[in-house]
């Protein structure tokens, strides 16, 4: 019996030895999760049970269990690797067969997908035509590379206040190179469908108390007459003449209507812009402006100024947006900590590309490793809970870092020392056991 338990012993330090070595072997390793070896004593027994003092019959190695405590976090400034700060697992698929890992290694393949170090996708929700999240749907997150298609502008939307206390211009007719025809003036870019950018000028011409006249020329030209300064003894005149709006505010300041022959005033105050033909100049002195084969939006330039003001105070532009951009291409990608992925491009827009998902498990102590630092489901661990990082109990990602194995190496060194010295006291033992049966032996 003696040499069993001895044997048993050699056995169980042998695993405890290469449980530790594995540990070290990995301490590198991103994402990577230490093991214990963990041992039970082993009692024989009788068919009627066993004594009220058995004698033990040596250790058996009980499991390998994993300890899923968090690594440290390793700033590496490349956007498209990602740590987990909590619980959860990212999700991967290899043609179909789905794994999760803690190793944040991802970068993007020839087609776009995201993928680990490995060739395995991440997986997440996507977007749709029009870069809305589709959630629930878990499917391969690809990274759209390609240039970013231009936007005729469609919206204006301006707040400003003109000065009360201003008086009517007495030099007339208005012209746009003479600051004394008008009190002030605000530009702002739009585009067209070919995204070519065009200057949207504004002049504010005070013409009575609480009434003005606000001047619109796109590029310095009236937006409807591309074709100017054709060859001929005659110029155009129409080519400088601006859309006019007149402007009504109340005795409190507040813009009350607006009444116009060239733009659409609408129902509820806001008006359209749908006869403007985008022109560009030739390279001739002076230069000829002809339509450049762009169009408007469709549906023409909505511009809202209703929470525009006429207060004594000076002329400001509170705020002014517009939603046209040129073509762009991919300038970056950034990842927040609930997982949504933002493309830069380098027309100053940003599109959510899709979002990383999480899984975790009743018992991440069920899943069984298969290398390559990814674990598979087992029924044990019970079924995946899959959800977006910062939800539930689920982590926050961290962009531009990994998780460092979570092997501290002092302690692994130590463990080492022990379970050499378990395996030569078990030597011993054999060794003693042998001697024992020897002495009999030679008894006459």
């Amino acid at each position: 019996m003696g040499f069993n338990i001895g044997l048993s012993g050699l056995r169980a330090a042998t695993s405890d030895l290469n449980v530790t070595g594995n540990n070290i072997a990995n301490a590198g390793t991103a994402g990577f999760k230490q093991s214990r070896a963990e041992f039970a004593d082993v009692y024989a027994a009788s068919v009627l049970g066993s004594g009220s003092n058995p004698q033990g019959s040596g250790v058996l190695l009980g499991d390998v269990s994993q300890l899923f405590n968090q690594g440290n976090i390793n700033y590496t400034q490349n956007a498209l690797d990602l740590a987990i700060n909590g619980n959860g697992f990212f999700q991967t698929s290899n043609n179909g067969e789905v794994s999760y890992t803690r190793a944040g290694y991802f970068g993007t393949d020839r087609d776009g997908f995201l993928v680990n170090n490995f060739g395995y996708k991440l997986q997440g929700y996507a977007v749709d035509a029009n870069n809305n999240l589709q959630n629930g749907v878990i499917s391969d997150l690809q990274i759209e590379t390609a240039s970013q298609e231009p936007r005729a502008t469609e919206n204006i939307d301006q707040t400003f206040n003109l000065n009360s206390t201003n008086t009517v211009p007495t030099t007339v007719p208005f012209d746009p190179t003479d600051p004394t025809t008008y009190n002030s003036s605000t530009s702002t870019n739009i585009y067209d469908t070919q995204g070519n950018s065009h200057v949207f000028t504004q002049y504010f011409v005070k013409t009575g108390p609480n009434t003005w006249n606000m001047n619109v020329l796109i590029d310095g030209r009236n937006p409807a007459t591309p074709e100017t300064n054709l060859p001929g003894p005659v110029p155009n005149p129409a080519a400088t003449t601006p859309f006019t709006a007149a402007l009504t505010f109340s005795t409190s300041g507040q813009l009350l209507t607006t009444v116009s022959p060239d733009f659409t005033v609408n129902a509820d105050g806001t008006i359209d812009l749908t006869n403007w033909v985008p022109a560009a100049p030739d390279s001739s002195v002076p230069p000829v402006w002809s339509a450049n084969g762009a169009d408007a939006s469709v549906t023409g330039i909505n511009i809202d100024l209703r929470q525009s003001t006429q207060f004594a105070s000076s002329f400001a532009v509170n705020s002014v947006s517009q939603d046209g951009y040129t073509t762009g291409q991919l300038a970056g990608l950034e990842i927040d900590d609930t997982g949504v992925i933002f493309a830069r491009y380098t027309n100053g827009q940003s599109n959510v590309q899709g979002q990383v998902i999480l899984a975790n498990f009743a018992n991440v102590q069920g899943l069984t490793p298969v290398g390559k630092t990814a674990w598979v489901q087992s029924f044990a661990s019970g079924e995946p809970v899959v959800g977006t990082p910062r939800s539930g109990t689920l982590g926050a990602l961290q962009s531009g870092a990994l998780e460092d194995s979570n092997v501290e190496l002092s302690d692994q060194l130590v463990n080492l020392i022990v379970a050499q010295r378990n395996y030569q006291a078990n030597a011993k033992t054999i060794e003693t056991e042998s001697a024992v049966t020897q002495t009999i032996i030679n008894l006459r």
